[in-house]
């Protein structure tokens, strides 16, 4: 499981698998400051290999009114050049793993998702947000541009034309409007946000965790190749379950009408 003693970042272990972290800033709207970024990195970058038992991530900001309001402007006054670089060399391995973690990761926005907040949003597998949650790509409008992979994912999840409309102008969009065009999953009453998030947290942990792996790797490198590329590495990933002993046992117990017992193995 995920250490528990981060200064920026509240971690939630569960015996299931499923690991809440909580951006933990709520004074500054959950602002991304270095050592939240450093925190982040320590976390994402081990379970590449290293799942370690986790099965399912949910990432959340702490309070009501933020999930991430982007990058910390205040720590950020006065740097230098080359310490902004350095800061956002953190910034981007810490991104990078997020988006290449073998493990599904949920995005919970319950508030303001702007600028390195959205970008993290974009990096999670798929997002649940609250009816109040707002996102926006704001960086244009403060003299920089998103370096979190904005430019990347928000056209490859709603299309091009509409992202260079958000991402140039800087406007924000409603919670709703993502919803329409394919950025956002569900919209959710925010009473209610958590608990349903948690509840597709943990049908996914009820699944094989190797399976749903193996799915998810298929799934993000396929849509980056042709379609006969794409279905040749997916054959590539069903190999992997063929020998494991959870499709042994995912058969053994279909056959004795029983729920299965999936040790990831």
């Amino acid at each position: 499981m995920i250490r528990t003693d981060y200064e920026t970042i509240q971690v939630t272990n569960t015996e299931e698998g499923r690991v809440t972290l909580t951006l933990n800033r709520p004074h500054v709207r959950n602002a991304l400051n270095t050592r939240m970024g450093e925190e982040l990195r320590d976390i994402f970058v081990p379970l590449r290999f290293s799942p370690d038992g986790v099965r399912c991530i949910i990432i959340t900001g702490a309070g009501d009114k933020a999930f991430c309001s982007g990058g910390d402007l205040k720590e950020r006054k006065g740097m230098a050049d080359e310490q902004w670089r350095q800061q956002h060399k953190i910034f981007e391995e810490a991104y990078y793993a997020v988006m290449e973690c073998p493990i599904p990761v949920i995005a919970a926005v319950n508030g303001f998702a702007y600028a390195g907040g959205c970008e993290l949003a974009l990096m999670c597998d798929f997002i649940y947000a609250s009816s109040n949650a707002q996102f926006a790509l704001t960086e244009v409008s403060i003299g920089i541009m998103p370096g979190g992979g904005g430019t990347q994912n928000l056209p490859r999840a709603i299309g091009e034309r509409r992202a260079k409309e958000l991402i140039l102008s800087a406007r924000p969009w409603t919670a709703q409007e993502g919803y329409d065009w394919g950025l956002v999953n569900r919209v959710c009453d925010p009473l209610e946000l958590m608990d349903d998030v948690v509840a597709t947290a943990d049908r996914i942990c009820q699944n094989a965790p190797i399976s749903v792996q193996q799915a998810k790797k298929s799934i993000h490198y396929g849509m980056q190749v042709d379609n006969m590329t794409g279905l040749i590495y997916e054959v590539q990933c069903y190999e992997r379950m063929i020998a494991t002993d959870d499709r042994r046992e995912g058969i053994l117990s279909f056959n004795e009408k029983r729920k299965p017992k999936f040790q990831g193995r």
